[in-house]
């Protein structure tokens, strides 16, 4: 441990660089390849040995087992090419025996919204696996055509995997379905899974498969309940590519005392520290806004519109299908005052809008924060 200690940290972008000099294998001596989505630069190529994968597969059925139910059918609405979460979801069903099967509505030539609906019908799925943002154009879709009701009879649990989603945001998506909705996971192509869900629908890392520390400005230190600092992370089970001491530059707060009664850490997770954008001279990270969006409003999905120099302007809301416009000024308002008391942010404008771009809610596999959530437009004189 002496040793250990005396390492470097890792910096994730030294990773992203020069991927395959940190690989014990090349990708012909690989079982699996993956690369990553790219969605925060250059997409990081990353083989996988058998046992690489069996082990997280295996670790992640154990800890989502209290979750499941052995008569669970589950329904996918992962990407199944490149990235490995798509095989981690049915892996876990293999292992756990549970029927499932895949249905990504952005596999073009392949699966739509329509073939999707037919499947959901035939399947009757219990349990859904899916991104935040597809989770909202479904949802959306669903109440347009009037078949929400019939297809979220069946459903009873929403697993969310792929981007940062918040309590406020679970609270809503639950409330449309009539179901429990809980993060899944966390983690990364790169290092596997980090943490899962519990039953009282908070994160708990997973100390037999990693090593975690935290980066602080007091420099790396073990974890510490109440402590905020990016995350640091020796993978136990990637023997493709081993990685020490990684900085995965994700800024989490290590909590515990949770009412599942887990002894394994707790952590939130804020979203990656370079996520975090600087906006009218305030430090503003995903898990911060959308706190408020879906904390204060019934919006669908949101567009944040600033200037070259990051000074905020609008902030566009998506108005559901059956919302009551009548109450669209008081809920603007609202978004205003929490705003500025939470974030120290002012909008100019803060307006309700019928549809947003399809990139804001397609999922993990093609989204970016800064990319999908944050349009750049110049001043009009």
């Amino acid at each position: 441990m002496e040793r250990f200690r005396r390492l470097r940290i890792t910096p994730k972008d030294e990773l992203k660089k020069r991927p395959l000099e940190f690989c014990a294998v090349t990708p012909d001596d690989a079982d699996k390849y993956y690369e990553t989505t790219g969605t925060t630069g250059r997409a990081t190529p990353t083989p996988r040995l058998a046992a690489d994968v069996i082990r997280n597969a295996v670790s992640v059925a154990e800890a989502w087992r209290p979750l499941l139910s052995e008569d669970d059918r589950v329904l996918s609405l992962l990407p199944s090419d490149v990235v490995p979460v798509g095989d981690l979801i049915a892996q876990v069903c293999e292992y756990l025996g549970l029927v499932h099967t895949r249905a990504y509505p952005f596999a073009t030539g392949i699966c739509d919204w329509d073939r999707l609906t037919g499947i959901w019908r035939t399947l009757r799925p219990t349990t859904v696996f899916v991104a935040p943002g597809v989770a909202q154009q479904l949802t959306r879709l669903l109440k347009r055509r009037g078949d929400l009701d019939e297809l979220s009879a069946s459903v009873s649990r929403i697993m969310l995997l792929g981007e940062v989603n918040t309590e406020p945001f679970r609270l809503r998506l639950g409330s449309w379905w009539g179901a429990s909705v809980y993060d899944a996971s966390y983690g990364s192509t790169e290092t596997g899974t980090l943490a899962t869900s519990c039953r009282a629908g908070r994160h708990h890392l997973m100390p037999a498969t990693n090593y975690f520390e935290l980066a602080t400005d007091a420099g790396v230190v073990p974890l510490r309940a109440g402590v905020r600092g990016r995350l640091v992370v020796t993978p136990l089970n990637m023997h493709a590519r081993p990685l020490l001491r990684l900085d995965t530059g994700d800024e989490v707060t290590i909590t515990d005392g949770c009412a599942c009664g887990s002894p394994a850490p707790s952590v939130v997770v804020h979203g990656r520290s370079s996520d975090a954008l600087v906006l009218g001279g305030a430090k503003v990270t995903v898990r911060d806004l959308e706190e408020v969006v879906y904390g204060v409003t019934g919006a669908t999905g949101y567009l944040m519109e600033i200037d070259p120099d990051g000074t905020p302007l609008r902030l566009l809301l998506e108005r559901d299908s059956d919302s009551d416009r009548s109450r669209e000024q008081e809920m603007a308002e609202a978004v205003r005052a929490a705003s500025k008391d939470s974030l120290r942010l002012s909008w100019d404008t803060v307006a309700f809008v019928n549809t947003l771009p399809a990139t804001t809610k397609s999922g993990g596999s093609q989204k970016s924060w800064k990319r999908t959530n944050i349009r750049v437009v110049e001043k009009v004189a």
